[in-house]
């Protein structure tokens, strides 16, 4: 008689839990830098509105407004953005306590710089910002 094999041998079963494992410790550090990277995107969101009001005082007073509230800007807390700032055209955005603690108050900062090409801004991110340069979106890297 033909003895006939039923499931799965010891070995097989620790080969597929080694597979598994591998593959999770590659996996769970690459989602949590891909979920730090969504929360920082918010922050930059925040600071484009900013940025936007911004441009438009300096295209209609032609000087940089001195502080938040000449500038237009809303300093509204959102789940991952603590407060919006802008000190003489500076804009200054700084991230909520998220649970994540390489951005947990990490600020990013944008400058303004008066173009020749009309009454324009062009920004940049300097290296003012804490916020570590691997999240920080590709412009300001």
């Amino acid at each position: 008689m033909k003895k006939i094999q039923q499931g799965f041998t010891l070995i097989e079963l620790m080969i597929v839990v080694a597979i598994i494992g591998i593959l999770a410790a590659i996996a769970l550090p690459a989602y949590q830098d891909y979920a730090n990277r969504a929360k920082v995107s918010e922050v930059v969101v925040a600071a484009d509105a900013c940025k936007t009001a911004v441009t438009e005082y300096y295209a209609s007073a032609g000087s940089l407004p001195t502080d938040t509230s000449t500038a237009g800007c809303v300093n509204a807390a959102t789940r991952y953005v603590s407060s919006v700032g802008v000190v003489s055209g500076v804009v200054t955005v700084t991230a909520q306590s998220t649970g994540a603690p390489t951005i947990d108050g990490q600020t990013l900062v944008f400058t303004p710089t008066p173009t020749s090409a009309g009454p324009t801004l062009a920004w940049s991110c300097n290296t003012v910002s804490t916020i570590a340069t691997k999240y920080r979106p590709q412009v300001c890297r």
